[in-house]
């Protein structure tokens, strides 16, 4: 089935918060519905399905391949250039312990930086909708349903106070 887009703007926090819930009761799934705001609200703050993120997961995976990246760099090096100096081992862990830790920093920072422009989801393929006076101080609610939903969703955004509401393509 063909998916449409609907924006219904709002002026207050209240009333956007109720077009949510009358979006999910006329069928629309959660995942569906995206609360456009140039204020920041808290996650959550309009009843909508929270995001789930994973950026813990960057860091250690990030601090792992520095610590190896460290650790054969070292060892590598000593072992490649074996110098044997006043009968002490090759391999001398005190030194070796700073590169590792400098190569575990570099790796966490590194993999969080990539771990946020990841989790940030910019260019989220479904909600191609948008209207400048979101910017201004609407509060703006992005619900992409199927084309048998629309006329349910517009009169949902309408029970709940929409100050405007736009399709897909500029109708509406």
């Amino acid at each position: 089935m063909a998916m449409t887009s609907v924006l219904g703007l709002f002026k207050d926090a209240d009333s956007a918060a109720k077009a949510v819930d009358l979006a999910k009761q006329a069928g629309v799934a959660p995942s569906n519905l995206e609360v456009l705001t140039g204020s920041p609200y808290p996650e959550g703050a309009f009843g909508e399905e929270a995001p789930k993120h994973r950026l813990y997961v960057f860091p250690i995976i990030g601090a792992f391949m520095g610590f190896a990246a460290g650790s054969l760099l070292t060892v590598g090096t000593q072992v490649a250039f074996p110098l044997v100096t006043g009968g002490k081992p090759v391999l001398s862990i005190p030194p070796m312990l700073i590169v590792m830790y400098e190569g575990t920093m570099l790796g966490a920072i590194t993999f969080t930086i990539l771990g946020i422009v990841f989790e940030s989801r910019l260019g989220k393929p479904g909600f191609k909708i948008y209207d400048e006076r979101i910017t201004e101080g609407l509060i703006g609610l992005a619900v992409t349903c199927q084309d048998t939903l629309v006329a349910k969703v517009q009169g949902a955004l309408k029970q709940a106070g929409a100050a405007d509401i736009i399709l897909e393509g500029g109708k509406g």
